[in-house]
């Protein structure tokens, strides 16, 4: 295993290596519209076809900000269309997360799949 420390819009990833790319709660952070553009392009890039894709946000009501920084916060298909066709939306779901202290923060998830 190896681990990578880095910008997930500009590390240098491999190619076509990764079987599952799980992002809980960095995909929210990317405000700007080129950030997230340059998020997907790495994902695109960097997962194999066939492999999945699983992103987990804020949900509509779920915080504004986080750590003192700004989020977006994601339905469903707005989340999946981040993402665009190229992506096949297998499933989605909400979840309750409880903070150590005690808050509740909605946040929803999306399971795609990359086109062979």
């Amino acid at each position: 295993m190896q681990w990578i420390e880095a910008d997930v819009i500009s590390a240098p990833l491999p190619e076509r290596f990764f079987d599952v790319w799980h992002d809980r709660a960095v995909f929210h952070f990317l405000t700007g519209e080129a950030d997230r553009r340059a998020y997907v392009t790495q994902v695109m890039r960097a997962v194999q076809p066939g492999g999945h894709v699983v992103v987990a946000t804020f949900a509509p009501d779920g915080p504004a900000e986080c750590s003192g920084l700004p989020v977006v916060q994601y339905d469903p298909d707005p989340l999946h269309g981040e993402f665009g066709p190229a992506f096949e939306l297998i499933e989605h779901d909400e979840e309750e997360h409880i903070t150590p202290a005690g808050r509740v923060q909605h946040f929803t998830y999306c399971h795609c799949v990359k086109p062979h």
